[in-house]
């Protein structure tokens, strides 16, 4: 099969080529993002694969079917940017990475926790100029801190284990609880943990039920300065509303791999151009905010698995086989 890889940077075609040499097909290796305007770039490919910030509507749906391409074959977890009801209509089967590296994820969370708190990012700099003040580097002991984890699936067991070592009491919300996590922390409602938690971590998926997740109201429900950190979708967290919690001082601090509007942001190098967002561009005046631009899932073992479940997805489409990782939409 020929697939169409949108959204390709250098190591996309690093991984997924060296898993290809496995599997008798080849990639067509894209830089653009897959839209309206670009999903012509698609034509006389048998599959589709994009990324988390293509647009994957009903348009783009609809014109993947018309130049006779069945698959869609989506080389992260999330599909919140897959109309899934349009793919049944046209016919294009979806299927995703359901699980790459949770350590990935929950390894990168307790990183920009401890930058954060300890002000590492700032150390770095101020050393660097020579400078070996450390006034305003004051942070606080993790051991004996309240911490929330908000989605209790693979990365947000995983990250409730990695706090539990460091001594944390932990509390959990997950509309499905886990009996695996319940091993590792106490599973309490959302108004709860928000209430008594220093730190809360927001490891769920984005669907409708969770957009805007956190939102002012929830906020003003967070204890005075507790740490709010989001590893999963932008879309989670309303990102005005958590400046106004910033300036307040209700959010005490707030770490993101993600962000709502970060499409045609993210992954991007636009050190030459003026930045254009002015919510992202207000959120990164603030002391007590620290943002990495989604690459949280960004190690070795990841981008194998990624790779190598993506291919055998496709494989298995090629050959008419059972798509183990195949999502569809709910029935409404």
């Amino acid at each position: 099969m020929k697939i169409a890889c949108f959204s390709t940077k250098p190591y996309d075609e690093q991984f997924l080529s060296a898993a290809s040499e496995k599997f008798e097909h080849e990639f067509v290796f894209l830089e653009h993002r897959l839209d309206a305007s670009t999903v012509v770039l698609a034509e006389g490919c048998d599959a589709v694969c994009a990324f988390v910030n293509d647009t994957l509507d009903a348009s783009v749906l609809q014109r993947v079917s018309e130049v006779g391409i069945g698959l869609l074959a989506m080389r992260c977890a999330g599909v919140n940017n897959v109309d899934l009801d349009a793919a049944a209509k046209f016919g294009v089967r979806v299927v995703r990475v359901p699980r790459y590296s949770p350590y990935a994820v929950a390894e990168h969370t307790i990183g920009l926790i401890l930058t954060l708190n300890r002000k590492i990012h700032k150390a770095y700099n101020r050393v660097r100029e020579n400078n070996f003040s450390i006034d305003g580097f004051l942070g606080f002991d993790l051991h004996g801190r309240t911490f929330g984890v908000i989605g209790t699936g693979a990365i947000g067991r995983t990250l409730a284990g990695i706090v539990g070592g460091f001594g944390c009491r932990v509390l959990m919300y997950d509309p499905y609880p886990n009996d695996e996590a319940k091993k590792l922390g106490e599973y309490v409602d959302l108004d709860r943990l928000l209430a008594e938690s220093d730190l809360v971590s927001l490891q769920c998926p984005l669907t409708p039920d969770t957009y805007h997740l956190i939102d002012a109201e929830r906020l003003s429900k967070m204890k005075r300065g507790a740490m709010l950190v989001n590893t999963s979708r932008g879309g989670l967290v309303d990102t005005s509303a958590a400046i106004e919690g910033l300036k307040s001082g209700q959010l005490g601090g707030f770490a993101l791999d993600v962000y709502e509007e970060e499409s045609g942001v993210f992954f991007e190098d636009l050190s030459q151009q003026v930045m254009q967002d002015d919510v992202l561009s207000r959120l990164m005046t603030f002391p007590n905010v620290l943002i990495t631009s989604h690459q949280a899932f960004f190690t070795r073992e990841a981008l194998e698995t990624i790779a190598e479940t993506t291919l055998q997805s496709i494989d298995a489409f090629s050959r008419d086989e059972e798509l183990v990782n195949e999502v569809v939409a709910t029935p409404s």
